[in-house]
């Protein structure tokens, strides 16, 4: 293969990745239309819609595969695809949390959550950012981008605290409502760890930039 059409297939990589980024992206946002607006048919799409987000992934992988086996690169490319690998593998992941969230709104039928939907969907926006921050970081290889990436993190954990809280109380001063805030739990728990995994790709970003694994939640700059 000549060089130029290899640079040209890491390209179509990142292109590929950042496709499959946005795919995961529109999936989140389903699953939360549905759960508001109690939608089962676009609940039911999200849950279809899955196998899509993990045929990508797959492809991904093996394109990587193939450019590490064929190529065998260094330095920064073999970073470059390395990180693609990665980065693939979170997004995979959070298209199976939306897809959790839409199988909870199936669970759910015609009930009406438990309690107004407010911070669950403010905590929904906020990762919705980070994860479009986190692929506009890769893109530009923005290390200062990706540190304050995993600092915003602690924003979506402390509206997750507030909410494991909230519904807690509702749980213990009335045993009928145990159920429906449990859905409203995982829920929310599916959320916190799209922002988990959102972090991930921006560890991944300071990885591609300065060829260092690290915990960039435990590092100041």
């Amino acid at each position: 293969m000549l060089r130029s059409e290899y640079h040209r297939d890491l390209r179509s990589l990142e292109d590929d990745l950042l496709a499959l980024g946005s795919m995961v992206e529109k999936a989140i946002a389903k699953s939360l239309d549905a759960l508001k607006n109690r939608d089962m048919a676009l609940a039911e799409q999200v849950i279809e819609e899955d196998d899509v987000i993990d045929e990508k992934r797959f492809s991904l992988e093996e394109q990587c595969i193939d450019l590490i086996a064929t190529q065998q690169p260094l330095a920064s490319d073999l970073r470059t695809l390395i990180t693609v690998l990665h980065v693939s593998v979170e997004l995979e992941r959070m298209g199976d949390y939306a897809e959790g969230i839409a199988k909870i709104s199936v669970a759910m039928g015609d009930e009406p959550p438990l309690k107004p939907l407010i911070d669950i969907p403010r905590m929904a926006d906020r990762c919705m950012d980070m994860l479009r921050r986190s692929l506009d970081a890769f893109v530009n290889r923005d290390t200062a981008e990706a540190y304050q990436i995993c600092d915003d993190d602690d924003e979506v954990d402390a509206l997750y605290d507030q909410v494991y809280r909230e519904l807690l109380v509702y749980m213990m001063t009335d045993p009928s409502a145990i159920r429906r805030a449990t859905y409203l739990l995982w829920v929310a728990h599916d959320i916190e760890r799209i922002a988990d995994r959102a972090t991930n790709i921006a560890e991944r970003v300071v990885f591609l930039v300065t060829g260092r694994l690290t915990d960039t939640r435990a590092s100041t700059y």
